[in-house]
């Protein structure tokens, strides 16, 4: 995928200057346009390997990022055909993922952290006020903007993204394991809380600058959320932490759903508060 866009460098108004990323569906390019010299994000979905669903939550990206302008969500400035792809146009964010912030900083400190969970709750107040469940929230998933010193962390990537009324459940197994819930990985039922679990992971790897469960198998690592009998915290880093910091990272990282943090009582919580 990808080979004509290399090749002529030039897609619509825009210039292409290098690959960002790329996954089965899509490739992500940072490119600027050709008139302005705006730098963008674009990400080239080509159509014939869109199957029914990925459809659906590509026209569930494209409702949703069309109609929201928050500082939390990555920006939808454009979205059109070129020959056989669908091509997304999105804000660019220089300071690139969470994930390459983790690996370049280790574990954050808990103001930071906080910091962060805020930003994303105020991101997931959008989402909730839309009926938006993400489905595949993760580091790699969420971009920053800003300086160095005072980032701003912004979601992307809603192309497994739906509409999720209350009430009601979905049944399709999507998203990444080490930020899937334990109900996804059992091909459960689910409602949005599988987002707030995912929350959860990406907090501990925050505090601890790892995921909290690992595997080598989709079985293996659900075997190694379902014999944990607490968050495996680095020894070292627990005392140093609040105890409403240990507090919410446990009550997202609840096996079952009924005893897991909504999102209301996650954006309540006394440790965004702190």
């Amino acid at each position: 995928m990808g080979e004509d866009f290399e090749s002529s460098n030039i897609v619509g108004d825009y210039i292409l200057r290098r690959k960002l990323g790329e996954s089965s569906q899509s490739t992500v390019w940072k490119a600027d346009h050709r008139v302005t010299g705006e730098a963008v994000a674009l990400k080239q979905i080509a159509a014939a390997k869109l199957t029914a669903h990925l459809r659906n939550c590509l026209e569930c990206e494209l409702d949703f990022l069309s109609s929201v302008n928050h500082p939390n969500i990555i920006r939808l400035l454009d979205f059109f055909k070129f020959q056989d792809f669908i091509i997304l146009v999105m804000e660019f964010c220089a300071g690139g993922n969470l994930a390459s912030f983790i690996q370049r900083h280790g574990r954050v400190r808990e103001h930071l952290a906080r910091t962060f969970m805020q930003q994303l709750g105020a991101g997931l107040q959008v989402m909730q006020q839309n009926h938006i469940v993400h489905r595949d929230l993760k580091p790699e998933n969420i971009l920053l903007s800003g300086s160095e010193c005072e980032p701003v962390l912004k979601i992307a990537d809603f192309g497994l993204s739906r509409v999720l009324l209350p009430e009601e459940f979905a049944q399709t197994v999507c998203g990444s394991a080490f930020y899937m819930a334990p109900e996804v990985l059992q091909f459960q039922r689910y409602n949005d809380k599988v987002d707030m679990w995912s929350v959860g992971a990406i907090l501990f790897e925050l505090l601890n600058g790892h995921p909290p469960f690992h595997g080598r198998s989709s079985v293996q690592l659900l075997q190694n959320i379902k014999e944990s009998t607490s968050l495996p915290f680095t020894p070292s880093i627990l005392p140093q932490l609040h105890p409403e910091c240990v507090d919410l990272c446990t009550r997202l990282l609840s096996i079952s759903p009924d005893d897991r943090l909504s999102f209301k009582e996650f954006h309540q919580h006394d440790f965004l508060k702190l």
